[in-house]
């Protein structure tokens, strides 16, 4: 269902994901909105939304009352890299959560103007492909670290999105063993996790790998609370331990195992075990 009425946030109605039309876009209320092209971009990539995305259940637990929240959703396609932010710029009547994404979204046409106007926190860790764009790499530097301005968004009371696989994994029954940077940020932030799950409707038997060219479905979970009270800053073994937390919830939203749980068709992944804390120290952190 899409979000409901609420008397603080002039949200829409609730209506299936399912059962929405094009022309049910064009008339959706998007009350966070005063630009006219703003509003017209949020259609557009709504309408993108609505051809990619088959179902969704749980957008109540995004509603903008609940700001502020970090969402974490798995990754495996980069359709969802806009599909997601699209769904909930439309489901929240227009206030964005702002998604930590790859400068190199930023080259693909269009994608870019989308990410400027819902303010997605820019990462330039990663080189492009062919290695000659990366020229234009110092063009995209944020002038705030990622880490600082996703921090800074939730403790002023606005939400973040991220991916923390770190990268696309198209591996049908077992997420990637992710970065920490999400659970760091919920525990300095103080802020409820809201775990995603994005599943496509075919898995090639041959490769176990999902097509991502299927319709995908979505499905939010319920906010899960950082532990109360915490020592800052945040130790390993903390950030650590609510890392599994978050990847086990993800986990159960889109139907994979993460290591150290099975996956839902019964297959047991490898053990996981803490990784040594040389490997990735506090500094180095990133969120995905």
């Amino acid at each position: 269902m899409l979000v409901p009425r609420d008397p603080d946030h002039s949200a829409p109605a609730p209506r299936p994901w399912a059962k929405l039309k094009p022309r049910d876009l064009w008339r959706w209320p998007l009350p966070e909105l005063t630009s006219p092209s703003d509003r017209l971009l949020a259609r557009l990539a709504g309408l993108l939304a609505l051809r990619g995305i088959g179902d969704i259940q749980g957008l109540e637990h995004i509603h903008p009352s609940n700001d502020p929240f970090l969402l974490v959703a798995n990754h495996s396609s980069r359709r969802e890299a806009v599909l997601l932010p699209a769904v909930l710029l439309l489901a929240r009547g227009g206030r964005p959560v702002r998604f930590l994404a790859d400068w190199n979204f930023r080259l693909i046409p269009g994608v870019g103007h989308f990410y400027d106007r819902t303010g997605t926190i820019t990462l330039t860790r990663k080189d492009a492909r062919p290695r000659i764009l990366n020229r234009l790499k110092p063009l995209f530097e944020p002038a705030v670290p990622a880490h600082v301005e996703a921090l800074s968004h939730l403790r002023r009371g606005g939400s973040v999105g991220i991916f923390p696989e770190g990268t696309v994994n198209r591996d049908g029954a077992r997420l990637l063993r992710g970065r920490r940077g999400a659970a760091r940020l919920s525990l300095e932030a103080g802020v409820p996790v809201v775990p995603v799950g994005i599943r496509f409707t075919r898995v090639d038997p041959r490769t176990g790998q999902v097509a991502t060219s299927s319709p995908m479905t979505l499905r939010f979970g319920e906010a899960l609370q950082p532990p109360n009270p915490l020592e800052l800053p945040a130790s390993l073994k903390a950030v650590s331990d609510w890392h599994g937390e978050l990847m086990t919830a993800i986990a159960a939203q889109c139907g994979k195992g993460w290591p150290g749980t099975p996956a839902l068709n019964g297959v047991q992944t490898h053990i996981w075990r803490p990784a040594p804390a040389f490997i990735e120290p506090r500094r180095g952190d990133t969120p995905c």
